[in-house]
């Protein structure tokens, strides 16, 4: 049966053996250039200066970092479509599982087979690929601007464990799906559609909850401030990111700025509203020009007068504690499909 399950298989695993290399290949022969060029830029930014040494290192290999994140993405879709959903729906359609079933091998130990040959080659495969792209990534990761540390949502799902679990599951899925649809091309559409849309779901529903997140009030600091302007005839405008001083890539589920009454300040098109005097002060124009002083004068002038950034965050200390909830997430539902799967084919398809 193994010897079976790997001649019917061994086409689509040297497909992906072959992109894996051809992704390794890419990854070693940049990476190191990569490194070195963030090792070389920390080491000689002054430490004032690093924080824009970071940003013009992470804007300038941007495309490239989103390029290998996408590839670890999709690899458990992948999984999902073209190895599990034609598993059984396959035999199903052509009808070869009637003289496979009429032989000495059982159903369930043909099953147990298929799917943990090849299961363990999924899950293999996304391993590996998540694996590269973290070792290559790791001085991206380390000067990421806010939306793309490694608590963000689209971050989070290519690093770690977690592709594990998504590739295990998209490939369950798509064997139950063939179970069901004893068609492939609607086995392979039902398993995309369902998939895609629990990922989607995941980072907006469920995964900002699974474990309390942090609610605080912050001063208003470089780290926080996305946008600060004075327009000709009014107030101050000032908008806060979604970062929060003193925890580097935190994942902020929502962050606002609050007046001192604690009530969220009046925003419109340029930010909210502070009310500031700007004709004398820290907050009036400078004599001799210096943005960083200045910005840095107003915004103490503006955090004396009680204005806070109010932020619900989850720290990026809880980073792997989310990937192994998350990972034992798929996981159960990997197992309930399982036996779904065994269910179907023993007592449901004829």
């Amino acid at each position: 049966m193994i010897w079976l399950t790997w001649r019917q298989f061994r086409g689509s695993a040297a497909m992906t053996s072959a992109a894996l290399v051809l992704l390794a290949a890419v990854l070693a022969l940049t990476g190191p250039g990569l490194a070195a060029d963030y090792a070389t830029g920390l080491a000689s930014c002054a430490p004032a200066d690093c924080v824009r040494f970071f940003d013009r290192f992470f804007e300038a290999h941007q495309g490239a970092f989103m390029a290998v994140t996408v590839v670890v993405l999709v690899v458990p879709g992948l999984v999902g479509l073209f190895w599990g959903a034609p598993l059984i729906a396959r035999e199903l359609e052509s009808g070869t599982h009637l003289l496979v079933w009429n032989q000495s091998m059982t159903r369930t130990r043909w099953l147990a087979v298929k799917l943990t040959l090849t299961g363990l080659a999924a899950v293999a495969a996304a391993g590996l690929c998540s694996l590269m792209v973290t070792w290559w990534s790791a001085p991206l990761d380390r000067s990421a601007t806010p939306g793309f540390a490694l608590m963000d949502p689209a971050v989070f799902a290519a690093r770690g464990i977690v592709p594990l679990g998504y590739a295990a599951f998209a490939f369950v899925l798509g064997v139950a799906m063939g179970t069901l649809m004893r068609r492939t091309l609607p086995a392979m559409a039902v398993t995309l559609a369902i998939f895609a849309a629990l990922q989607v779901a995941m980072p907006l529903l469920i995964r900002p909850h699974l474990l309390p997140p942090v609610s605080a009030a912050f001063e208003l600091d470089p780290a926080n401030v996305g946008n600060f302007g004075v327009p000709p005839d009014g107030s101050p405008r000032v908008s806060v990111d979604r970062a929060v001083p003193g925890h580097p890539g935190a994942w902020v589920l929502s962050s606002r700025l609050i007046d001192p009454s604690g009530r969220p300040a009046e925003t419109d098109a340029a930010g909210a509203a502070v009310q500031v005097s700007v004709t004398s002060g820290p907050c009036a124009p400078p004599e001799v020009p210096d943005a960083g002083r200045s910005l840095r004068a107003c915004l103490d002038e503006i955090n004396r007068l009680g204005y806070r950034q109010a932020a619900t965050y989850q720290p990026f200390e809880r980073f792997w504690a989310f990937q192994w909830i998350e990972t034992g997430f798929y996981a159960v539902l990997t197992l309930g499909l399982t036996g779904f799967c065994f269910w179907r084919v023993r007592r449901r398809v004829p």
